[in-house]
């Protein structure tokens, strides 16, 4: 297993869930915490320890958002009107990246983010290989031609273990796809329960 699946794997031990319903997750085999002492008795959690694991829930998810981009993204969902959990959500979800996660032009989100970095997404026509670009609703987001029969993009197209969302609608070829709507909470097909509510109770504490 590579250092970067083993990272991978390690946040889903760590949870004590399988955060993106994946088969190959070791939770699914043995659910206790990584390390000698994973299988240690679990003593009661503190509000303050609920709400530091929902947000390192929520922010591991996506990948490899540092601390200082997820607490960024937090700031702008606090100042924006409206609710600021959905917010939130609503920008995560609205990373290049994550579009191309949900589009299954590839099979995870950390292939996601490599995958925009080494340019093979274009945006409305245009290479865009920053992977927290702000995608907006009417965008059309594709794969480039000649990266279509990548091995990695037609594992993900041939996977069943997860549908694309109904805020993304998907062209007949599956490599195009455009950004509907900002979803909310209820919308996004998380594997796992995510608490949002915790993470703003989290950073306004």
């Amino acid at each position: 297993m590579s250092k970067r699946h083993s990272a991978k794997y390690k946040i889903d031990r760590a949870m004590g869930e399988n955060l993106w319903g994946r088969a190959k997750s070791p939770v699914n085999k043995r659910s206790y915490g990584p390390g000698q002492h994973g299988q240690r008795r679990k003593s009661k959690v503190s509000d303050f320890g609920l709400q530091l694991k929902a947000k390192q829930k929520l922010k591991g998810y996506y990948g490899n958002i540092t601390e200082k981009q997820f607490a960024k993204t937090y700031d702008e969902a606090a100042r924006r009107k409206g609710n600021t959990s959905e917010n939130l959500i609503g920008l995560l979800e609205s990373r290049l990246d994550a579009i191309v996660y949900r589009a299954k032009f590839v099979p995870t989100v950390w292939a996601a983010r490599q995958f925009v970095s080494h340019g093979h997404v274009l945006v409305n026509g245009k290479k865009v290989d920053i992977a927290s670009y702000r995608v907006k609703p009417e965008d059309v987001v594709s794969v480039k031609e000649k990266s279509r029969n990548m091995a990695l993009v037609i594992e993900a197209q041939q996977s069943s273990e997860r549908d694309v969302p109904d805020y993304l609608e998907l062209s007949d070829r599956s490599f195009t796809v455009r950004y509907v709507r900002v979803p909310e909470l209820s919308d996004v097909p998380y594997a796992v329960k995510m608490e949002p509510n915790l993470v703003v109770e989290y950073y306004a504490s």
